[in-house]
């Protein structure tokens, strides 16, 4: 290939300082883009999501305490039917597309918030272990308002009233 002014321009010279060009031009650009951090979630959604798994697992300890003594299902039932008032009311706060309804009832919440003791023995269905599980989850409240919005604080604060108030109405129920 000849070049008009009598320099001879190879084509292999051509693709190198092409390539050279290119190279060169990767190099000054900006520096390569780092993937997007994934956003932390938000504070509240942990701690309603952590707060829903520990009501649910309560309301499905209260239907094994009834399954377990049906003599007993009269007494409890209005107690499982208020922490299912409580579920319903933190499901409401939840945002859209915040796990609403991903937790089943034998899921396993976070230490902080789990109301039961994890063992499915018999005993874990009794009056006291219902009172203890009651007891572990007022206990926890006072914690959680420290963290959570005002309307949240304000609902927790009448769960945990309503929780301590259990504990109480569960010694007059006897196993």
């Amino acid at each position: 290939m000849r070049h008009s002014g009598g320099a001879r321009v190879t084509r292999r010279a051509l693709l190198g300082s092409a390539a050279a060009a290119g190279l060169a031009a990767a190099g000054c650009s900006s520096t390569p883009e780092k993937p997007a951090a994934p956003a932390s979630p938000d504070p509240q959604t942990v701690l309603l999501t952590s707060l829903i798994a520990g009501k649910e697992e309560l309301v499905s300890l209260y239907g094994r305490a009834v399954a377990a003594q049906p003599a007993r299902a009269a007494a409890l039932e209005p107690f499982r039917r208020r922490h299912a008032a409580h579920l319903q009311a933190l499901r409401a706060l939840l945002p859209a597309g915040g796990g609403a309804g991903t937790f089943p009832a034998s899921s396993t919440p976070p230490p902080a918030s789990s109301p039961a003791p994890p063992a499915e023995s018999p005993s874990a269905a009794s009056v006291e272990a219902l009172r203890d599980a009651e007891r572990r989850a007022a206990s926890t409240r006072p914690a959680q308002m420290a963290t959570a919005s005002p309307a949240l604080s304000q609902l927790l604060a009448s769960i945990g009233a309503c929780e301590a108030v259990h504990v109480v109405a569960l010694g007059r129920v006897r196993d």
